[in-house]
């Protein structure tokens, strides 16, 4: 069965066919096209691929009521409107996928799988803010936790390359991009990871600001008379490593600018290296140890740079690497020594096989 996925971000709409072995048939990477303009994009894209069988659909945030992937109908959409708010640069965006999916090929099996449902595995202790029950209660306040399908993806492709199954490793997953995260994935289970109620939370990102102490909202909404769509503009979209820097958010640019002398460039730089290796350490104590760190993402991915400072501050966790391996490999693959452990690698993020992979669990 050749399997549609539809990746609906807030800024691009990825679509990729997979057939029956995973190999890629067809695949489109646009701009996020107008909500007018997306049901002719599918179109086109199913016009010249009329064997799709079934779909697929990323949906960022499930929610508490979304643990696993769910075949959708009329009951399943009116629940996810209703989640909207909690992902809202993100969910409308899936939301609309499906509905012009739904229009195009009303018969076709559609299924969403959710960044948010790796992580239902965590503990309670790891999951509960320490924040007034009324308000867990009410609206449901805990930590989510996101980008759960690169992170499974990741887990497993690493238990591949080792030899093991990811059911015998503890893994820090780290899925480093525009947005950031990392994950301790313990025996094939999520057990923390760095993103909270929102993709806020966390690591430096490439314009979000990650963790800051919540007495800052509070106090330049006090003092600056900032209104929470000014908090929020500036959390999301002024902040991390473009606000730190003040040139950009992309790593390959700030990096530029620190080799070019800049003293901002280097900070943010710096404050990005070092969340991410106070992180590691923090996802190393949920598991009582580490097997292998994994980088994963387009900065994990590309940028030799990053995994060799990010690894050379955690020698104390015996991580080390192989020059050769990090800097001049290609491909999924080790980049520590054969035979160090804990181990190092690099996986080319592939989100489309994760949902393929769900879509066909629950067709068979």
């Amino acid at each position: 069965m050749h399997v549609l996925v539809v990746n609906a971000g807030s800024s691009s709409l990825k679509l990729s066919l997979l057939a029956d072995g995973d190999q890629l048939v067809a695949s489109s990477d646009l701009p996020r096209p107008q909500p007018s303009e997306l049901e002719r994009v599918l179109s086109g894209f199913l016009e010249n691929n009329p064997e799709v069988g079934a779909a697929g659909h990323r949906v960022v945030h499930g929610g508490s009521l979304f643990i696993e992937p769910v075949l959708l109908d009329d009951r399943a959409d009116a629940i996810l409107e209703t989640l909207a708010d909690l992902a809202p640069l993100h969910n409308p965006q899936g939301l609309a996928g499906i509905s012009a999916l739904r229009s195009l090929r009303p018969e076709l099996p559609q299924i969403a799988c959710f960044d948010t449902a790796f992580h239902a595995t965590m503990p309670a202790k790891a999951s509960t803010y320490a924040i007034p029950r009324s308000w867990r209660d009410r609206w449901g306040i805990r930590r989510y936790g996101f980008h759960g399908l690169s992170h499974a993806r990741a887990s497993r492709r690493a238990g591949e390359l080792l030899g093991r199954p990811a059911e015998q490793l503890r893994l820090v997953t780290a899925h480093l991009g525009a947005g950031g995260s990392l994950a301790a994935v313990a025996f094939g289970r999520s057990v923390d990871t760095t993103m909270g109620f929102t993709p806020l939370e966390g690591l430096v990102m490439a314009t979000r600001s990650g963790s800051v102490d919540p007495g800052i909202i509070l106090w330049v909404q006090q003092h600056g008379g900032l209104s929470v769509d000014d908090v929020q503009a500036a959390l999301e979209h002024e902040s991390g490593l473009r606000g730190l820097s003040e040139t950009s958010g992309d790593l390959r640019q700030v990096i530029a600018a620190m080799d070019a002398g800049d003293p901002a460039a280097r900070l943010a730089y710096e404050v990005y290296v070092y969340r991410i290796q106070t992180s590691v350490a923090a996802m190393c104590a949920a598991m009582g140890g580490i097997d292998g760190l994994v980088f994963t993402g387009g900065a994990g991915e590309a940028a030799p740079l990053l995994r060799a400072d990010v690894c050379a501050g955690l020698t104390f966790l015996q991580i080390g690497l192989d020059d050769p391996s990090n800097y001049s490999g290609t491909g999924d693959r080790r980049i520590s020594a054969e035979g160090v452990t804990p181990a190092a690698l690099v996986v080319h993020a592939r989100e489309d096989l994760e949902v393929a992979r769900h879509v066909r669990m629950m067709l068979r």
